[in-house]
């Protein structure tokens, strides 16, 4: 009997769930919401906002033991402490929401996204990535060796033709 046990299976042993819950909640972090079936959604909730709550102390200890859970990504713990808890600062509890969303077509199974209840104050890296990206791509634009060569025949001819006229 489980009798007062709590915490859901997902139909996973104990690694493939805690990658899986782990993986979520810095999707999660990373881009701002998810959509994933309602019974992985309840079960990263509460360990999403223990996480906000450990990262709104912002001490060095806090800090280490979110970077714990999630792995050692510095990039979504950062994310994390200095953008999404700041958010959150006057709030006691309740950071994200569930929002049903239906039916899978393949298996019928409930869908639901999980996102942050001040939605548009939270940045997240995702767009800050996609924008540093783009900025990147436009300053650099490296030469292909079809361009250079084509210039290195051209300026060939031109060497050769100002040879012939001397």
């Amino acid at each position: 009997m489980r009798k007062m046990v709590f915490g859901r299976k997902l139909s996973r042993g104990k690694k493939s769930r805690e990658a899986l819950i782990r993986s979520l909640i810095k999707a999660l972090i990373g881009v701002g919401k998810i959509e994933t079936t309602k019974a992985k959604a309840k079960a990263i909730q509460g360990q999403v906002d223990k996480l906000v709550t450990m990262a709104k102390k912002n001490t060095l200890s806090s800090r280490r033991r979110v970077l714990a859970y999630l792995a050692n990504d510095r990039k979504a713990t950062d994310n994390l402490v200095s953008n999404i808890a700041p958010v959150f600062k006057d709030r006691k509890g309740g950071y994200t929401r569930i929002i049903l969303l239906g039916k899978r077509l393949g298996d019928a199974a409930e869908m639901a996204r999980l996102e942050w209840v001040e939605q548009g104050q939270v940045i997240t890296s995702k767009k800050e990535e996609v924008k540093e990206v783009k900025e990147t791509k436009e300053t650099k634009k490296p030469e292909t060796k079809v361009k250079t060569v084509k210039k290195a025949k051209t300026v060939k001819k031109a060497v050769k033709k100002e040879t012939k006229k001397k």
